[in-house]
């Protein structure tokens, strides 16, 4: 088995009123269907950061992303992530949401600043990284911890096995180096 990784082109806008949990469904969806060629199985994912139903993607500079930790700091927010499992030769789509609170401590601006500056918050979701030095400033989670970094694995293997296949199987792929 091989694996590749590809990027799509989508308009990952929010649509006038779409409650976030359908915002992710959405895109995995059309992600899902988008990148998919004959014979393939494909596993698409979009995870966002909301704050009520402001939602806050990617920031597009270092000053959004001051303005998007300073929203986060000191209040609970919750990342949900869309996850489809598509395969293309039966024509069936597979779909969970998961979502998670996440609480952000309080930050200073000589906090923000200094985090904004390591690089890291520049392409994620709510402009940080869990997995990364972010993790300093998260008090805590309820919900999946593999959420808030952006593919929820129990969700994941239940998509597999819901389309047949154990994902433990593809442990010996290799990626694809065209």
């Amino acid at each position: 088995m091989r694996f590749s990784t590809r990027a799509v082109d989508l308009d990952e806008r929010l649509e006038e009123g779409e409650p976030v949990t359908e915002y992710v469904a959405r895109l995995a969806r059309e992600k899902a269907r988008v990148s998919a060629d004959p014979g393939e199985l494909v596993l698409a994912a979009d995870t966002t950061v909301a704050v009520g139903q402001t939602v806050l993607g990617k920031p597009r500079d270092e000053r959004e992303a001051r303005q998007m930790l300073r929203k986060l700091a000191g209040r609970a927010h919750q990342v949900a992530s869309g996850v489809a499992l598509f395969d293309v030769d039966t024509d069936r789509l597979e779909l969970e949401v998961v979502s998670s609170r996440v609480r952000i401590a309080e930050m200073s601006d000589e906090e923000i600043r200094w985090y904004v500056e390591t690089g890291e918050p520049a392409d994620k979701a709510g402009a940080y990284a869990i997995q990364g030095l972010g993790a300093l400033f998260v008090e805590e989670i309820e919900g999946n911890y593999t959420n808030v970094v952006g593919l929820p694995l129990p969700a994941t293997a239940r998509l597999f096995r819901r389309l047949g296949f154990e994902l433990l199987d593809f442990r010996d792929a290799a990626p694809d180096e065209s």
